[in-house]
């Protein structure tokens, strides 16, 4: 197992969100790669936990990191979160960004969770994806 890759891979998928000027509309509260020191206004994106697991095979190296994305808003309901979450989950998955240490096999959707949070002020959701990576 390698985790040598795992700075790299957090660079490039905050690259590729922050990059991208459609999420960029969505989320006027910014995109974070680390939680905010204060809760920004409005909806914002924080690539948040990940969890590796290896996936060497007799090609070499390789891991699965299961990343975490969380979209945040203050909005009254869902439909400005899911509208971003929509636009990550089209943005993320099979995309291939360059990593200045291994590279992206494939990234794929795993799993979304939707809730409110802080005493119903906010609405959560929490994407999960899997990224495969070879050295």
């Amino acid at each position: 197992m390698s985790y040598q890759t795992a700075a790299a891979l957090q660079t490039a998928l905050y690259d590729l969100l922050t990059g991208d000027p459609t999420l960029a509309g969505l989320v006027p509260g910014g995109i974070f790669d680390a939680p905010p020191p204060a809760t920004p206004q409005g909806t914002y994106v924080v690539l948040g936990e990940e969890d590796v697991i290896d996936r060497s095979d007799v090609t070499g190296p390789g891991a699965e990191h299961r990343v975490l994305v969380q979209v945040v808003s203050d909005a009254a309901g869902f439909a400005t979160a899911k509208a971003a979450s929509a636009r990550i989950g089209a943005l993320l998955p099979d995309a291939t960004p360059v990593l200045s240490t291994g590279r992206v096999v494939a990234i794929w959707f795993h799993q979304a969770q939707a809730r409110r949070a802080e005493g119903n002020a906010l609405r959560r959701i929490d994407l999960r994806f899997r990224v495969r990576v070879e050295i």
